[in-house]
């Protein structure tokens, strides 16, 4: 005999298989505690991706800031050496500031490259000219016209060089 209860009725009743409905209550339970396992991993993934855009972001902006540093060690470079009759007082003080910028750099892993005599490297050279230099082999730098730099053992910036023929 079918009783003619509502439907809000009926979910308030006891169920009449008790096994049955502590099988789907435990079924329902681990599908729940999968999907909040599930979102729990996924945030932890989203946590460590989004550490990772952060740290990079930084990291390209104290490469930026670095390579408008390498500029006016550049510009020192330039000044002293355009110091014909200057001073020798004045001459000293421009190599010492010179001396205390690059150590500063240096501290936050900023180091020049060495290039001349060495064999021209793309990955590490910018070819300007390639001139004839008696007694050089072929594709050796000759002469550094802006330096190069690594920073932590990777290129901050190519060295802009002469390369003999």
């Amino acid at each position: 005999m079918k009783l003619d209860v509502p439907e809000t009725v009926m979910n308030m009743l006891p169920p009449a298989d008790w096994a049955g409905e502590l099988e789907r209550m435990q079924e329902a339970l681990r599908n729940e505690r999968d999907r909040n396992l599930r979102t729990l991993a996924d945030f932890k993934n989203y946590r460590r991706h989004i550490e990772r855009e952060g740290n990079s972001i930084a990291e390209q902006v104290k490469r930026e800031m670095l390579l408008r540093l390498l500029e006016i060690a550049d510009d020192m470079g330039k000044a002293l050496r355009s110091t014909a009759g200057a001073e020798q007082s004045a001459i000293k003080g421009i190599r010492l500031v010179q001396k205390k910028y690059l150590a500063l750099l240096e501290s936050y892993g900023v180091v020049p490259m060495e290039c001349i005599g060495l064999p021209f490297d793309h990955a590490l050279h910018e070819a300007v000219t390639m001139t004839k230099h008696h007694g050089t082999e072929s594709g050796t730098v000759i002469d550094e016209l802006r330096r190069g730099y690594l920073w932590h053992n990777e290129v901050l910036r190519a060295a802009q060089v002469r390369v003999a023929e």
